[in-house]
């Protein structure tokens, strides 16, 4: 159980650079996230509880002095030493460590849970920061054309055929871009600084992110199936086996417990013992039997309720989880059909750019179109990049469903 759990580990991107970079970005989260060590210290505990489980009841040391000693012709005793062990039913102990053991499995289960819930956040805030810097950089590219434009608008105004307001407008709409790209930088930090808080380190460490991203022509399988592998539902079956150890743990202690000592008796010297042995060991036994038993047969009743319960927990969670993957591969596929159709219109809004600077070569040219279509084509392309980020967060989304 325990390895399947690691196996189904999240690897999140489809580029092989990418899926590196964000691989051991999850991999130091893993490893630093205070959150999995707090896991990991609650497993360890369960696990030593195992030991604790195992151990007997305390022995039973009693000495006794004779403090007054009554005036009687018949010897007395002076002293007398016993020891007592209490000894459980027969496969008591085996059942406290099998109970202690099932606990410790589902506190691991825990780990795994915690695991897939930090790669989620660490790949979906990743891609967030992929599409902060990739729209940075189309503005970058749109400022760049803007000033190519402007340069074209200042030798259009030299011979007459631009008017001044032209190149202001123009202007004006690089100093739009630039400040689109300021409050980006300002999203990054902010993102940048959530990231560095999932991995445990310097809010202020550089993340570095691949500069292009691309949606894969074909989606990976995903098969409803999987989901029963998640351990948010393995965590469930390994409540129901935590209660049925439980159970026979309970059944075991409701036996009799059966003690074994042995008691030595010191006696004074006297006339009256003409035997050589004065003094007296005497071999005892007892037994503990709950002839009140009635708090087992509620345990018993209590534990056949709390099977119910996790049962409807794991039916309402497998719905929930159902639901969530349903979700997530209409997004997906939302995503897919928003980028087709961004792609198309980003082609045709190059074409009649291509169109403009034809005209410009004939000597007449409208910046009024020039500005339409830059507009346009920015548009375009950050929907493209959101699009990309919006499949790539929902693929992280169902790769926690079902992988």
């Amino acid at each position: 159980m325990r390895y399947i759990v690691l196996i189904a580990l999240v690897f999140f991107a489809f580029a092989e650079v990418n899926a590196q970079d964000l691989a051991s970005y999850i991999q130091e989260a893993e490893k630093n996230n205070p959150e999995i060590q707090a896991f990991e210290l609650r497993y360890n505990i369960a696990e030593e509880r195992v030991n604790e489980v195992n151990s007997l009841p305390n022995t039973e040391f009693n000495f006794g002095v004779m403090a007054i000693a009554p005036e009687m012709d018949m010897p007395m005793e002076q002293f007398s030493a016993s020891v007592m062990q209490m000894l459980p039913w027969f496969g008591t102990i085996s059942a406290r460590e099998n109970y202690a053991s099932s606990m410790a499995e589902a506190q691991f289960v825990d780990i795994a849970i915690a695991k897939r819930k930090l790669s989620l956040s660490v790949s979906q805030s990743y891609y967030k920061l992929y599409a902060i810097r990739a729209k940075q950089l189309i503005l970058d590219e749109n400022i760049e054309l803007l000033q190519t434009y402007e340069r074209l608008a200042l030798t259009s105004l030299e011979v007459g055929k631009a008017s001044a307001v032209d190149v202001l407008r123009l202007q004006i709409r690089q100093n739009e871009l630039v400040q689109q790209k300021e409050v980006l930088e300002q999203d990054f930090q902010a993102e940048q600084t959530l990231f560095n808080n999932l991995l445990n380190r310097e809010e202020n460490m550089s993340v570095d992110v691949v500069e292009e991203m691309m949606i894969p022509d074909v989606d990976p399988l995903v098969l409803n199936e999987n989901l029963q592998i998640n351990p948010e539902l393995i965590k469930y079956d390994k409540l129901y086996e935590s209660v049925e150890q439980s159970e026979l743990l309970n059944q075991k202690e409701s036996g009799p417990m059966v003690g074994f000592g042995v008691q030595y008796i010191n006696q004074e010297n006297s006339p009256m013992i003409t035997s050589s042995f004065k003094d007296m060991v005497m071999p005892m036994i007892s037994i503990s039997i709950p002839i009140f038993n009635k708090k087992y047969k509620s345990l018993t009743r209590q534990n056949e309720l709390k099977q119910l319960e996790i049962k409807s927990q794991k039916e309402d969670r497998l719905n929930k989880l159902e639901t969530l993957l349903a979700q997530a591969l209409y997004n997906r596929n939302a995503t897919r059909i928003k980028f087709n159709v961004q792609t198309d219109n980003l082609k045709q809004a190059n074409d009649a750019e291509e169109i403009l600077i034809k005209n410009y070569e004939t000597g007449t040219i409208n910046f009024n179109d020039v500005l339409d279509v830059q507009e346009l084509q920015l548009k375009f392309q950050i929907n493209l990049i959101e699009s990309i980020k919006g499949y790539y967060v929902q693929y992280a989304l169902i790769n926690y469903l079902t992988q």
